[in-house]
C-alpha cells in the first residue's frame, strides 16, 4: 500500500502468516512466491502507522506544510521477503533513475517502521545500518538490537528480552518460584532469551532452570512430543514460553493430546494477548496464565478510521491491494468471478457492512503492537519536526550546520531520533537511550477462565523501569486467577526451604536450588530460611536443641545445691563440729592426766587446726571467684602444715622424754620445752605462709571458663596459675607428714601404757595414704570433679587424723575414766586383783 507524500515512511508488516515459493530450475524465471494466511490483526498494524500519518497530516503544529506519505509491505511471514520490502523501500522500486545534474533530491523513504520478527530486523538493520537508514521496530524484543555497533541505526517502541527477562525473574522471586522450565523457539529471539534468562538467573541466584528447550522451525511432531512429555513429567510446576503464536499452538495443541494439567504458564510478549489461543479448548490448561504483554494504549479515532477503510474508497482501489484481501478475508467472497469456489462462493460488492460481522479488526480496546506503531510513527515524526526546526548557524553538524529537506542524508534523521523526546495522548513518555530502548514498562496479564466457559484477559500489575525508582514491580494479587486447587498459586522448588537450625547442603552434580537439608553442628546455628552456613555459636553461648539461636552455656561448678555439694558441706560441717565437740570435752577435762599428758597446748591446736582444715574445704564449693582461688590453697596448705607441724613436735617430744629417761639423755629435754614447740610449730608454718606469698604475688590462681571439658557447658574452676607453686605447697606438707610418721614409727613400742606415737604413726600412715592417691585422682578427674576430690582428701585426711589422734583420748576420757590417771598413763601401780 502507498500513499504519496512529501516524505515517505517505509513500514514492514506481517499481513499473510505463510509463503509458497513456486517450483523453479536455473533456466526458468525466478516467480514471486504466493502469501497464504491473512492475518487480520497484522493488517491491523499496518492500518494503524496510515492512521497515525493521516493524523499528523491533520496536525497544525507537528509538520506544518509538510506532507507525510508511506509505502507498506507485507513480509507474507518470511525472512527473504521481508529484506526484499526492505530492500525496496530504502532503494525505491524504479527500474530506471532519472539523475538531476545537481544530484540533489530526497531518497526514496526516509525511515522505516518495521519489522516485527527480532530475526528480520536483524537482518535488515545490518544493511540498513551500513548507510545509517533509520528503523524503529514495533515488535521485535532481541536483546542483541541493542548492539550500537552492530545495528547504529536502529530503534524499537517496545523494550528488549533483557527487560523482559528481568521483569520475568522479578515474578518469580515474587511467587517464590525457584524451579521452572523455559521453552524458545529456534531463531534470535528464543536463542537470545535463553541466553539472557541463564545469565540473569545465576547473577540474581533467585532461581534455576529445571529444562532449556529449544522448539525447531520445522514443526517436528516427534520433537514437540518429546518437549511436551518432558513438561509433563518434570518435576517443575512453572513453565515460561517464549514462542511466536504459531508455535505456541502446536505446542499446546501436544498438551491436551498428552493431558498436561497442573502447570503453571508464563507467556512472553509475543502470544500473551493473542486471543487465538484463548479458546474453550485450550483454556482448560492455559487458565491462569500469566504473561509479559506490551504496554496497552489508547488512540482515539483510530476506530472511526479503520471503519472508513472500505475497497470502494478512492484510497483502496489498486487490483491486489491488502483493502481487497482484509474483505474477502472478513466476509468470505471473493471480488474476481473467477475465483469462485464451486462450493457456493459469493461474490464481493464492496458494499457490505463490517459492523454486521464479529472480527477482532474493529476491537481497539486492547492495542498494544498498534500502540508501538503509533508511537514509532510519531517519533519519526517528532525528530524530522526537530530537524526542520533548526536554527541556520547553530545545527549539530560540522560548521554547526543544519540538516534541509532538499539534501537530507538518513544518518542526520538518526541523528535527532537520538534525542527526540515526547508524550503520547494517552500519557506516556517517549525517549530513547544510547542503545535506541525506550524507557521499559510491561503490563502482566492473567487469563481467566470464568465459570460460563468464556474467557477474560486481566491487567494484573505492570513492571516498569524509571531513572529516579529503577525497576518496579506491581502487582495486585486479589485480581489473579490461579488454575489450581484453592485458587492458590502453585509452588515450584526442586527443594523445599531449609528451615532455621538446617543448612544448605548441594547435591551433586545437580542445579544450585537443588540441596538438602543439613542439621547445623553442635555450637553452630542458622536463624533464617534456606542458610548456606551455619554460624558459630560465640564462646559463652551454645546451639539450642533446634540449632536456631543461642543459647547461654550451661554453667558448672560444684555447687552448695546439687547433691554432690550438699553431701560434702554436710561432711565438712560435721567435721568441724566433732572438732569443736572434742575441743569442748578436752577443754572440761583439760585437768587431767590424759590432756595434760605431752604438751595439751598442741593437743588444743591441733584441733583448731583440723577445724580450720575442715571449714577450708567449704572454699572448693561455690562458683569460683578471685579471693575463693586465692584462699582456699593458702588456707588449705596453711591449716594443714600447722595440724602436721604440732604432729611433728608433739612425736619428737615423745622420742625426747624417752631418750631424757636413759643415763646422759637429760640435756635433750632443753631443745624441747614449751617456748620451743611453739617456735617450731610457727617456724614450719611460716615457711608454708612464704610458699603461699610467692606462690600468689608470682602467679596468682585465678577463676577460670573452661569450655574443654563439655563443648555445650562452661566448667568454671580455678587455675592454680603456677604448678610449680601448687606442687611445691603440697609437697611441703608431704615433707612433713613423711618425716612425722617415721618418727612416730621409730617411737611406736616405747615403754607406755598409752603411748601417743603408735596413734601418731597410724594417723600419718592414714594421711599419706590418702594424699598418695589425690595426685593421680586429682590430674585425671575434670571441672568440679577436681575440686571434690580435692576436698574429699582434705576431708578424709582431716577425718583420719581427729579419729586416730583424738579417738582413744576421747575414748577414756569419756568411758573409762578410771584409765585417766598419772599411773594408769606410765604403766606403773598396775592394780592386781
Amino acid at each position: 500500500m502507498h500513499k504519496p507524500g512529501d516524505v515517505v515512511l517505509g513500514g514492514l508488516f506481517e499481513v499473510h502468516f505463510t509463503s509458497v515459493y513456486p517450483e523453479w530450475t536455473l533456466t526458468s524465471e525466478p516467480q514471486q512466491p504466493t502469501c497464504n494466511g491473512f492475518d487480520t490483526l497484522g493488517f491491523r498494524d499496518a492500518m494503524t502507522m496510515a492512521f497515525a500519518i493521516d493524523e499528523i497530516n491533520k496536525n497544525s503544529t507537528l509538520l506544518p506544510n509538510l506532507t507525510l506519505g508511506y509505502s507498506l509491505y507485507d513480509n507474507c511471514g518470511a525472512l527473504i521477503i521481508g529484506l526484499s520490502g526492505a530492500l525496496s523501500l530504502a532503494s525505491g522500486q524504479e527500474e530506471q533513475f532519472m539523475l538531476q545534474e545537481n544530484c540533489i533530491g530526497s531518497p526514496p523513504v526516509l525511515g522505516i517502521v518495521g519489522d516485527s520478527y527480532s530475526t528480520f530486523s536483524i537482518a535488515i538493520s545490518h544493511i540498513l545500518g551500513l548507510y545509517k537508514m533509520p528503523t524503529v521496530s514495533y515488535f521485535a524484543t532481541c536483546s542483541c538490537l541493542t548492539d550500537r555497533q552492530r545495528f547504529p541505526s536502529f530503534f524499537r517502541t517496545i523494550p528488549s528480552d533483557a527487560f523482559q527477562v528481568h521483569a520475568m525473574i522479578q515474578i518469580l522471586k515474587h511467587f517464590g518460584w525457584t524451579w521452572v522450565g523455559l521453552v524458545v523457539t529456534d531463531d534470535d529471539y528464543g536463542l537470545n532469551v535463553a541466553q539472557s534468562f541463564q545469565s540473569a538467573l545465576v547473577q540474581s541466584g533467585e532461581g534455576c532452570l529445571a529444562y532449556l528447550e529449544v522448539l525447531p522451525w520445522d514443526r517436528d511432531p516427534n520433537e514437540i512430543r518429546r518437549v511436551v512429555h518432558l513438561i509433563k513429567t518434570s518435576t517443575a510446576r512453572v513453565v515460561m514460553v517464549f514462542l511466536h503464536k504459531i508455535h505456541m499452538i502446536e505446542l499446546m495443541e501436544e498438551v491436551v493430546r498428552q493431558d498436561v494439567t497442573g502447570r503453571q504458564w508464563i507467556g512472553s510478549e509475543a502470544w500473551t494477548s493473542n486471543a487465538v489461543l484463548q479458546t474453550p479448548h485450550l483454556m482448560p490448561y492455559l487458565g491462569g496464565t500469566l504473561g509479559i504483554a506490551i504496554r496497552r494504549g489508547e488512540i482515539p479515532g483510530l476506530k472511526d478510521f479503520l471503519l472508513q477503510i472500505r475497497p470502494d474508497q478512492n484510497d483502496y482501489k489498486n487490483e491486489n491491494n491488502m483493502v481487497k484481501q482484509f474483505w474477502e478475508h472478513t466476509f468470505q467472497c471473493r471480488f474476481n468471478p473467477a475465483g469462485l469456489l464451486d462450493d457456493g462462493g459469493t461474490l464481493c460488492t464492496g458494499k457490505e457492512d463490517i459492523n454486521t460481522v464479529e472480527t477482532e479488526f474493529l476491537d481497539v480496546s486492547n492495542l498494544r503492537p498498534e500502540y508501538n506503531v503509533y508511537k514509532a510513527v510519531y517519533a519519526l515524526a517528532y525528530a524530522l519536526d526537530d530537524l526542520l526546526h533548526c536554527v541556520p548557524g547553530r545545527g549539530p553538524f560540522s560548521g554547526n550546520r543544519c540538516a534541509t529537506l532538499q539534501q537530507l542524508e538518513p544518518w542526520q534523521l538518526v541523528h535527532y531520533l537520538n534525542k527526540v523526546n515526547f508524550t503520547t495522548s494517552f500519557g506516556d513518555e517517549v525517549s530513547f537511550d544510547e542503545n535506541g530502548d525506550v524507557l521499559p514498562i510491561y503490563d502482566i496479564m492473567n487469563w481467566w477462565w470464568l465459570p460460563d466457559g468464556s474467557t477474560q484477559v486481566q491487567n494484573v500489575g505492570e513492571v516498569k523501569r524509571s531513572a529516579s525508582k529503577g525497576d518496579e514491580l506491581t502487582l495486585d494479587e486479589d485480581k489473579i486467577f490461579w488454575n489450581f486447587e484453592f485458587n492458590k498459586p502453585p509452588r515450584s522448588v526442586c527443594s523445599e526451604n531449609c528451615p532455621p537450625g538446617t543448612r544448605m547442603a548441594r547435591k551433586k552434580g545437580q542445579p544450585v536450588c537443588c540441596f538438602d537439608c543439613v542439621l547445623c553442628s553442635e555450637g553452630k546455628i542458622s536463624n533464617k530460611t534456606d542458610s548456606t552456613e551455619c554460624i558459630a555459636c560465640p564462646e559463652d553461648f551454645w546451639s539450642s536443641p533446634q540449632r536456631d539461636h543461642c543459647v547461654p552455656k550451661e554453667t558448672e561448678f560444684l555447687s552448695y545445691y546439687e547433691p554432690l555439694g550438699i553431701c560434702l558441706t554436710t561432711t565438712s560441717l560435721l567435721g568441724t563440729f566433732i572438732c569443736a565437740v572434742v575441743l569442748g570435752i578436752f577443754t572440761y577435762h583439760r585437768s587431767t592426766p590424759m590432756v595434760r599428758a605431752n604438751n595439751s597446748e598442741l593437743s588444743f591446736l591441733i584441733l583448731v587446726s583440723l577445724k580450720l582444715c575442715f571449714l577450708c574445704s567449704l572454699l572448693f564449693i561455690g562458683q569460683p571467684r578471685l579471693w575463693t582461688c586465692q584462699l582456699r590453697h593458702v588456707a588449705f596448705g596453711i591449716s594443714f602444715v600447722l595440724c602436721v607441724s604440732c604432729i611433728l613436735v608433739k612425736t619428737m617430744v615423745v622420742l625426747a622424754v624417752f631418750k631424757a629417761s636413759k643415763p646422759g639423755g637429760g640435756a635433750n629435754l632443753k631443745w624441747f620445752g614449751a617456748v620451743q614447740q611453739r617456735g617450731t610449730v610457727m617456724l614450719l608454718t611460716s615457711v608454708q605462709g612464704a610458699i603461699c606469698t610467692a606462690w600468689i604475688v608470682s602467679a596468682s590462681p585465678a577463676p577460670h571458663k573452661n569450655t574443654q571439658y563439655h563443648n555445650e557447658k562452661i566448667v568454671y574452676e580455678c587455675v592454680v596459675g603456677s604448678t610449680i607453686g601448687f606442687a611445691v605447697l603440697l609437697g611441703y606438707i608431704g615433707l612433713l607428714a613423711i618425716i612425722s610418721f617415721m618418727l612416730a614409727f621409730l617411737a611406736r613400742n616405747l615403754p607406755d601404757n598409752f603411748n601417743e606415737a603408735k596413734l601418731v604413726t597410724f594417723s600419718m600412715l592414714i594421711f599419706c595414704a590418702v594424699w598418695v592417691a589425690f595426685v593421680p585422682a586429682y590430674v585425671n578427674s575434670p571441672g568440679k570433679y577436681a575440686d571434690a576430690v580435692e576436698v574429699f582428701a582434705i576431708l578424709a585426711s582431716g577425718f583420719g587424723l581427729l579419729l586416730a589422734l583424738f579417738g582413744p583420748k576421747c575414748y577414756i576420757i569419756l568411758l573409762r575414766p578410771e584409765r585417766n590417771t598419772k599411773k594408769a598413763i606410765m604403766g606403773r601401780g598396775t592394780t592386781k586383783s
